[in-house]
């Protein structure tokens, strides 16, 4: 039998309503609302479970992701199911980190909070953009990338999807050239941000600050972590390496190799959405993905594990 991985979303999978059917039926997961909104000081049931502007608001959407993906995993544990392996996709790291016992609810949840404020305040609405590739070899894109200033490549999410960031002018030439070059189609994306780009590395630095004051612990599970695609065994490095993924590529792709190669062959995504049930049957046909974002979702979960 191989190895189990427990996998995280970040900023995207955000919906209405999404963990309010744990709240309902989960004390440990109201609790986990009532503990962020304690800390946070904001209406964190309101922010997850009604219609509002700010669940796609960065600053309220990464911490309210993360709310919703560690309510779900404090039920899931506490009957019992474990993994031997944890990552997730940008701000999905933290709740890994969670998992990994590295770092407590408590810490990460407020760390979230200022990280999605620095990112959105670091760079004004409209001066950054990102872009979807499709269709086109991560390699082949960075290529083109790399002869335009101002843009990068921000994720390797699985064959055949590429995210590039940066400036809005640069995305916008780098746009043209891919799709000159082959790109089946290259799709604006609705964000707030450049996100892991050169133009959040002032976030990055502030929020090395932020982190400089939380206490982490050595992985008790191991995980992967982004910037590397590697399992971060010293916990010394886990500071530097989050400080860096704010402007960094996400190496989700390699990420999910890393793992395949360790050994895992099911993948539990926890969490809004199925974004990275998608992209890990891209990159591999064999690997097994099952899903837990609503309640009924656990009662499949035995079989799958």
């Amino acid at each position: 039998m191989g190895k189990v991985a427990f996998i995280f979303p970040g900023q995207g999978a955000q919906k209405p309503g999404m963990g309010q059917d744990f709240h309902e039926n989960s004390l440990l997961a109201k609790e986990t609302y009532k503990e962020a909104s304690k800390l946070l000081n904001l209406p964190m049931e309101m922010i997850c479970f009604k219609k509002n502007n700010e669940i796609n608001i960065t600053e309220y959407t990464q911490a309210a992701i993360l709310t919703t993906s560690i309510a779900m995993l404090r039920e899931i544990e506490s009957r019992g199911y474990k993994c031997d392996v944890t990552a997730g996709l940008s701000l999905g790291e933290y709740s890994a980190l969670v998992a990994s016992r590295v770092m407590t609810f408590e810490d990460a949840v407020q760390v979230v909070r200022q990280r999605g404020i620095l990112m959105q305040m670091t760079v004004p609405r409209g001066h950054g953009g990102m872009a979807a590739v499709l269709g086109m070899d991560g390699a082949a894109v960075k290529e083109i990338v790399d002869t335009i200033d101002c843009v990068t490549v921000a994720n390797y999410n699985c064959p055949g999807q590429v995210v590039i960031s940066g400036k809005k002018y640069a995305v916008d030439k780098a746009s043209e050239k891919l799709e000159e070059a082959g790109a089946k189609r290259v799709v604006e994306l609705n964000v707030s941000g450049p996100f892991h780009s050169e133009m959040l590395r002032g976030a990055a630095e502030k929020l090395g600050e932020v982190l400089a004051d939380v206490k982490l612990k050595k992985p008790k599970i191991p995980y992967v972590t982004n910037v590397t695609a590697k399992y971060v065994k010293d916990k010394k490095r886990i500071k530097e390496l989050l400080e860096k993924q704010v402007y960094s590529s996400v190496m989700w792709e390699q990420s999910v190799r890393t793992m395949l190669e360790d050994g895992v062959d099911r993948f539990v995504e926890i969490g809004p959405g199925k974004t990275l049930a998608g992209f890990i049957k891209k990159i591999s046909s064999d690997a097994k993905v099952y899903n837990v974002g609503k309640w009924e979702d656990l009662d499949g979960l035995a079989d799958f594990i």
